[in-house]
């Protein structure tokens, strides 16, 4: 054993937004799949429970434990490209930041992506991170093959062709089947996406949703509750040439409004509640139209520095509108006060099992809070509104599901079960959260 598996520590794990904390036992940062063996072997002879972290950028707890938490740090950088296959393979705990600078200085790109790219690439397939897509889905989607390491130590490595069943469910496997070491991506040549903002009225946008989907290849839309106002982006190929925001200009908008001054009426609306439904007039009108063409990671993914707490569900795409419809009806004729925007996205029907768009076309609707404010209120009222419409959660994403009815919207569910049952029988990769989601 190598001097870098030997160095473990015990301190307190917080995630990203700090709604979640936890007190392993022991945390690990093995340098190497050997060394992930030897620590999981160690772990179970101690009677300890094992889970593996990314960045911490869930909101859930399907990281915690008070066992033995791998760290995938030193797990990091591109094994292999295969340009005639197309596909690259990255260590599990390479950040997507590096993955999309690295695949952009060799002139690749994966085909779509969520909108953060701090999380590693395990963790972010493993809760289904997306972005938004009328013919490109989520990342997990674009798997081609991966290398997992279960409780017993055995080095799997799953496609198509070799471990089908475990490749059906694995993709987004929640850290439920074991840990993911290394992940093999569909890529193709880089090219140019086109982005154009611009603010539409909630009504327009809302009866126009169909039409706006179909006509562009990546369209989403931010609505600011209490207005009647939204923030419009469709990203589509391009020809080019690249015309990439202006330093300046792009500073004032991704920077100083969506971050900085984002950042300042967050804190005045959690310290100032009343004053929030006239800071998100303001706010809606901030942003201005604006195109700009680029590659596509520079294009699909924004800084995100304000802190939140996050919830949101995915629905059959034919109901996105009306739900959407009810959560604004739902807010103007209640207390809250919200001042977070409300983001829909969307994602074609996809085959992995677990996946928030296995089986249909969907449409997402994510609901956030500014961090230290009380969100239980308006996510249970949300949560009821999404559930009422057969809504499946983000599994990354703050919810209150429990296995039960998660099997009933998700046809592949016992699909999933019976390969966990397989694959960890003793639940060494068991907490309490997937107890809840996941059943025992």
């Amino acid at each position: 054993m190598t001097d870098t598996y030997a160095r473990t520590t015990t301190s307190a794990w917080r995630n990203w937004a700090g709604n979640v904390t936890a007190r392993p036992a022991r945390t690990a940062s093995p340098a190497s799949v050997d060394e992930l063996v030897q620590a999981l072997r160690k772990a179970s002879e101690d009677g300890l429970k094992v889970k593996p972290v990314g960045t911490g950028h869930s909101f859930t707890a399907t990281a915690a434990t008070d066992g033995l938490l791998i760290r995938p740090d030193l797990l990091t950088g591109i094994r292999e490209i295969d340009r005639k296959a197309m596909t690259v393979t990255v260590e599990a705990g390479t950040p997507l930041k590096r993955l999309n600078t690295a695949l952009a200085r060799e002139g690749l790109s994966l085909t779509n992506m969520g909108d953060i790219m701090e999380q590693t690439v395990a963790g972010a397939t493993s809760t289904g991170t997306h972005g938004t897509g009328r013919d490109s889905a989520s990342i997990s989607a674009q798997i081609r093959a991966l290398e997992l390491v279960t409780a017993d130590g055995t080095v799997l490595t799953c496609s198509e062709k070799e471990n089908a069943d475990i490749f059906a469910v694995a993709r987004i496997g929640l850290g439920a089947l074991g840990v993911i070491t290394a992940i093999t991506f569909a890529v193709e040549p880089v090219f140019l996406l086109t982005a154009r903002e611009a603010p539409m009225a909630f009504d327009q946008v809302t009866t126009d949703f169909d039409q706006l989907v179909a006509e562009n290849e990546h369209f989403e839309f931010y609505w600011f509750p209490h207005t009647g106002n939204c923030n419009t982006k469709r990203n589509n190929r391009s020809a080019g040439p690249a015309a990439p925001p202006g330093k300046v200009s792009g500073w004032i908008e991704d920077e100083l409004l969506s971050n900085g001054i984002f950042q300042v009426a967050c804190s005045l609306g959690r310290a100032v509640p009343a004053a929030i439904p006239s800071i998100a007039k303001l706010s809606s009108r901030a942003l201005s139209a604006r195109t700009y063409t680029d590659i596509p990671y520079k294009v699909f993914t924004s800084p995100r520095r304000v802190r939140f707490v996050e919830m949101e569900y995915a629905l059959p795409r034919e109901a996105a509108v009306d739900a959407l419809r009810e959560v604004k009806a739902m807010v103007d004729r209640s207390p809250l006060r919200i001042s977070f925007p409300v983001e829909v996205r969307t994602a074609p029907a996809d085959d992995i099992a677990l996946s928030t768009a296995s089986g249909r076309e969907s449409a997402y609707i994510a609901v956030h809070l500014y961090k230290g404010t009380p969100y239980q209120a308006y996510f249970t009222a949300v949560e009821r509104i999404m559930t009422a419409h057969g809504g499946r959660p983000h599994w990354g994403k703050v919810n209150t599901c429990d296995a039960e009815y998660l099997a009933g919207v998700y046809p592949r569910f016992g699909e999933f079960t019976a390969v966990r049952d397989r694959l960890d029988p003793d639940r060494l990769f068991g907490n309490d959260h997937l107890r809840r989601v996941l059943g025992d």
